[in-house]
């Protein structure tokens, strides 16, 4: 039985159909829309598709972005499921103040790191896991080694700081630069110092896990601008593009299993 996972996030929606609803199946195509675009989806990216046996999305732009996909879907006779942040799913035990408040890709992204995290055991006990989105925003998530999420950060993204520096202060409209240890231009000062901004937060999370856990957590990246992030970043860790689709395969079978 086919299995379609969607992620619509807060600049494209990412799919991929896998031969089956559990971890580790074969990804049989995978694509990305900006969502100003997706009522292409139907007559483009999913015509040619074959009727997916099931399907579950994790969506964070809004109802009225999940209807426009939903209208898309209509080409199938498939049953439209989407995730809600709950108290425990998947292995994760929700420790927001208010579990539901949890945003879905998080709560997801979270549920696919600890399937990360059990499927390298080795006959050696779970680890803590961090867990980074890299997008519009940037998310630094803290999941203990029982899989209880702890609580983390959000923080505007590389473009949103950026397009807040231009609006707020004169002469700053410049190209983009590059990370340097001691930027000379104000084009490598702005870049640097977004990255270092998100990077010096993900190392902070990285201290107050170490601290609190007794050892150091898995630290598994996902997310568009990840690769910019990645080589500034002076901890071991690891990009996982596929952390969300991961996430949701296990919540379905999960679900199945039940």
């Amino acid at each position: 039985m086919t299995f379609l996972a969607i992620d619509i996030g807060n600049t494209r929606l990412k799919w991929a159909l896998y031969a089956g609803p559990q971890p580790g199946s074969a990804m049989l195509a995978h694509g990305a829309q900006f969502l100003e675009n997706v009522e292409k989806l139907a007559e483009t990216d999913w015509a040619q598709l074959p009727v997916p046996g099931t399907m579950l999305g994790c969506n964070v732009a809004g109802d009225g972005m999940r209807h426009r996909v939903e209208e898309q879907m209509e080409l199938w006779d498939l049953e439209t499921r989407w995730v809600a942040s709950t108290t425990q799913a998947g292995g994760v035990t929700n420790g927001y103040d208010h579990p539901g408040r949890l945003g879905a890709d998080r709560f997801v992204a979270l549920i696919g790191a600890r399937h990360h995290v059990l499927s390298r055991l080795r006959g050696h006990s779970p680890r803590p896991a961090l867990v980074v989105m890299v997008g519009t925003a940037v998310t630094v998530d803290a999941l203990d080694a029982d899989g209880r999420f702890l609580g983390g950060l959000i923080l505007p993204g590389h473009g949103i700081m950026l397009r807040s520096l231009e609006g707020g202060t004169a002469g700053l409209r410049v190209p983009t630069g590059e990370v340097r240890e001691f930027p000379t231009n104000t084009s490598d000062a702005l870049t640097s110092g977004g990255n270092y901004a998100i990077t010096g937060a993900i190392e902070r999370m990285h201290r107050h896990i170490v601290k609190r856990c007794g050892q150091e957590p898995v630290t598994l990246m996902t997310g568009g601008a990840g690769w910019k992030v990645s080589p500034a970043l002076d901890i071991p860790h690891e990009l996982v593009d596929s952390l969300i689709f991961d996430g949701l395969l296990a919540l379905q079978a999960h679900r199945l299993a039940l």
